[in-house]
C-alpha cells in the first residue's frame, strides 16, 4: 500500500474546517444533497469493511450528512451510528432509518462507546485533523481503521476548460471557481496529507496509507446542474450570479451534446488504530465565529 510522506502539507492562512459558513450551508438544500450527490465506490466499502475486526462491524460515520455513506455502509452489513453537527442534514439521515446524533465530532461526547471503524466521507477537511483523530481514536477498538475519504472528479478536458471560463467571466473570485481554477484532477491531495499529518499527531494509530479507487458516471444536463447548487461556494453566490453560472455551465454542457461522464477518483486516507492517543488535542469550539 502507498504510504503518504511526512513532511507537513502545505498551509494555507485558514484552514478548510475553519470555513464554518461553508460548512453549515449544505444543510440549505438537504434534499437536493440528498438526492444528486454521488456515493463511492462499493470496492472501497467493501475494503474498508473486510479490515475491520468482526463479522458484523460497528461502524461511526463521523459527518454523516443526509447519510449517502452510511447507508452503503449499512447495506454492507455494519451497523451504523452517524455524528454531524446540522440538525437538518441529519434528519433526512434518520428517515432512511440511521441513528444520528447532532454534533460536531470534535464536542462529540462517545460516552464510553467505541467501534470498529470510523469513516468520514466528503466531510474530514471540515474536521479539526488533529481533534478529530484523537477523538476517532478514543472510539476505536483496538485494531480497528480510520478511513477518510472523498471523490474528487473531473470530465474531459475541453469541457474542464469550458468549465473554468464560465467561472472566471461570472465569478472569478467565488470559492466555488476553485475547483475548475486548479491545474490536477487531485483536488483532494492536500486534504490527504493534511489528515495524515494529525493522525500522525495523535500516537495512536499505525502509518497512514493512500486508497485510490477510480471510477466513472455520466451526466446529463439536467443532472450537472442539479447537483451543481449542492457544491461548495455555490451556496455563497447571489442568486443572480448562480443563475448566471447554471446557465453558462449548461451552455457548456450542450455544446458538447447535452451529457458527459465525469471520471472520479475516490482518494481514502487509512490507519489501524494501535494505542491509547497520545495528545487529546484539546477541543476549540469550531461553530463561534
Amino acid at each position: 500500500m502507498p504510504t503518504l510522506p511526512p513532511e507537513r502539507a502545505p498551509r494555507s492562512t485558514q484552514q478548510p474546517h475553519q470555513h464554518r459558513s461553508v460548512a453549515e450551508s449544505f444543510g440549505a438544500d438537504a434534499e437536493r444533497y440528498d438526492r444528486t450527490r454521488p456515493g463511492y465506490p462499493q470496492a472501497l466499502v467493501d475494503r474498508i469493511v473486510t479490515a475491520c475486526p468482526g463479522p458484523a462491524p460497528d461502524l461511526l460515520d463521523v459527518g454523516c450528512g443526509t447519510g449517502i455513506a452510511a447507508r452503503q455502509f449499512a447495506a454492507a452489513g455494519c451497523r451504523v451510528l452517524g455524528v454531524d453537527p446540522d440538525a437538518r442534514m441529519a434528519g433526512i439521515a434518520r428517515r432512511s432509518g440511521l441513528q444520528v446524533e447532532v454534533a460536531t465530532i470534535e464536542a462529540w461526547d462517545p460516552a464510553g462507546r467505541t467501534f470498529d471503524a470510523v469513516v468520514s466521507g466528503q466531510t474530514w477537511h471540515w474536521v479539526d485533523p488533529v481533534a478529530g483523530a484523537a477523538k476517532a481514536a478514543l472510539a476505536l477498538r483496538p485494531g480497528g481503521p480510520l478511513a477518510l475519504f472523498w471523490n474528487g472528479g473531473r470530465p474531459a478536458p475541453e469541457l474542464a476548460a469550458a468549465f473554468a471560463e464560465v467561472y472566471r467571466r461570472v465569478a472569478p473570485d467565488a470559492l466555488a471557481a476553485r475547483q475548475w481554477s486548479r491545474p490536477t484532477a487531485d483536488p483532494y491531495a492536500e486534504l490527504c496529507a493534511r489528515a495524515a499529518e494529525g493522525i500522525r499527531a495523535v500516537g495512536a494509530f499505525g502509518e497512514p496509507e493512500q486508497w485510490r479507487h477510480a471510477w466513472e458516471r455520466s451526466y446529463t444536463r439536467a443532472q450537472w446542474l442539479d447537483q451543481l447548487p449542492t457544491t461548495g461556494g455555490h451556496h455563497q453566490l447571489p442568486p443572480a450570479v448562480l443563475d448566471e453560472v447554471l446557465l453558462g455551465v449548461g451552455t457548456a454542457i450542450d455544446a458538447v451534446g447535452g451529457s458527459f461522464t465525469m471520471r472520479y477518483t475516490t482518494l481514502a486516507v487509512t490507519a489501524v488504530r494501535t494505542a491509547a492517543p497520545t495528545t487529546t488535542a484539546p477541543h476549540r469550539d469550531l461553530t463561534a465565529g
